[in-house]
Order: structure tokens, then C-alpha cells, then sequence
């Protein structure tokens, strides 16, 4: 038996997710609901080139659907470059955070409740991680893209400070979703890249808030105060910040087959 080509990378990665589940806690549309404002905080002044990276697609001819469009990070600048930009999100809370836009539909859904789109181009950015049943997933991501469909991920753990302090529950990784593709039949050419990775908060007891909550039940008081005590450094604004190091992430994107 061959360990890579014979593997169910499905199954691997749906294994992934569970376990992750059944020791954090599922990360559903009121996980994301709650994390709103947190997450928009803390995507202040994180470098991301990936809007970069698509500029040779982008025209004002062209359209796009950002699938788990958050709170319009790609959305948004994309919607200035592109004719028209479908921003999926199914968690209120992250689409209330959306700026309206002429040029730019958001779409209260999850991905495979949505009506059928037919853009040139799609993109599914830092979403798959907690997809338990990926290839329906995937293989909508390439029925609808016209042209080119994109999907990121990092290829290294969640640098966030919880899970740092509890040892990085695994999760699907950018490896996992390539072999993934292989098996789908899809053969994506790959980009990497570098960042440094940062979580910001409005203050320590925002902080502390947010991983008391992330980790659910295996949250120590005492020893996750004293973690975030000794990591987070303050900001002149009041804001206190945790750097992660350096994380690696890629950009998986491929012509579609249909």
C-alpha cells in the first residue's frame, strides 16, 4: 500500500475536523456570530497578498464570488477592480460588518445553499478549515468558476494564543487540500508565502475573553491569564497585540473543468 496515493484524503481530513471539533468545540455561524468585531480587529494591519496576487484577473468585465467572504476583506477592495463581486456569508454578525457597495451582492447562505453562480472567478479564502465534508464543497468551488477558482490556506497551525497555549489541535492544512485535489482530479498549480502572524485586541480582557471562550472547557484561568500576561504586547492605541511568528500559506488555484 502506498501511504500518499492510497489514501482516502477525504476521510483524513473529515478525521481532522471532528477531532478538532470534539476537543475545541464546533465552529459554527454562531462561532463566527460572537467573533465578529474580534476578528475584524484583528485583521488590522495583517499583511495579505493575495489581492495582489489576483491582479492579473482582475477587469472591470469579470466577476467574482468570494465564498466565506467574512467581513468583506477581499470583498471589498475586489469589488473597485471587478464588475461585480458576490460576497457568500452565512453569519450575520460578519455580514453586518460588510460595507454596501453598488457593484457588490451579499448572499446571507452558506456556500451549498446558495442559488447557482457562474462568475469568472472564485475564491474560498482561510475557510475550508472547519469543513467537515469538503469535496461537495471543492467540487462546487470548481462548478462554478468560469475561469479560475482560487483557494487559500496556511500550511502551518493557527498561530492564535490559545491555541498556541493548548499545543495546536490539528486541522486540514494547504498539504491536506492538495492531495485532496489530486484525488478529485484537479491539478492546481501552487503559490506560497511568508507573513508575519499577529491576533490584535482591543485590550486584555478582550483577549482573554476571546480564548476563554475559543477554548471552551479547557480553559485554565490561571494559567491562560498568565500565558497572555507574558505574550501580549500593548500598542500605543491601547490595544494589546500577540505576535505568532511567521506562518506559511499558499494559494491552490486551477481552471475548471466544466
Amino acid at each position: 500500500m502506498d501511504l500518499l496515493l492510497d489514501r482516502d484524503w477525504s476521510a483524513t481530513w473529515s478525521e481532522l475536523v471532528r477531532a478538532r471539533d470534539e476537543r475545541m468545540g464546533a465552529r459554527d455561524d454562531g462561532y463566527w456570530d460572537q467573533r465578529s468585531d474580534r476578528y475584524a480587529l484583528s485583521l488590522h494591519d495583517r499583511p495579505d497578498p493575495f489581492v495582489d496576487f489576483l491582479e492579473p484577473w482582475l477587469s472591470p468585465d469579470r466577476t467574482l464570488v468570494d465564498v466565506g467572504a467574512g467581513v468583506g476583506r477581499h470583498a471589498v477592495p475586489l469589488a473597485g477592480r471587478l464588475g461585480h463581486v458576490h460576497a457568500v456569508e452565512p453569519s450575520a454578525g460578519m455580514r453586518a460588518r460588510i460595507p454596501r457597495l453598488p457593484n457588490l451582492t451579499v448572499v446571507p447562505a452558506a456556500w451549498l445553499e446558495t442559488e447557482p453562480l457562474r462568475p469568472d472567478l472564485v475564491i474560498c479564502v482561510h475557510m475550508l478549515y472547519p469543513i467537515a465534508d469538503p469535496v461537495p464543497f471543492i467540487a462546487r468551488l470548481d462548478a462554478s468558476a468560469r475561469e479560475r477558482a482560487f483557494i487559500v490556506m496556511r500550511d502551518l497551525p493557527s498561530r492564535h494564543p490559545v491555541e498556541v497555549m493548548l499545543g495546536n489541535p490539528r486541522e486540514p492544512l494547504l498539504r491536506h487540500c492538495y492531495l485532496l485535489l489530486r484525488q478529485m482530479g484537479i491539478a492546481p498549480d501552487v503559490t506560497m508565502f511568508r507573513y508575519p502572524d499577529s491576533f490584535r485586541f482591543a485590550s486584555f480582557d478582550e483577549a482573554v475573553a476571546d480564548c476563554r471562550w475559543r477554548a471552551g472547557d479547557l480553559w485554565d484561568d490561571v494559567r491562560g491569564r498568565r500565558f497572555l500576561e507574558d505574550s501580549l504586547v500593548p500598542c500605543p492605541d491601547g490595544a494589546v497585540l500577540f505576535e505568532g511568528g511567521e506562518m506559511v500559506s499558499g494559494i491552490l488555484h486551477w481552471t475548471p473543468r466544466g
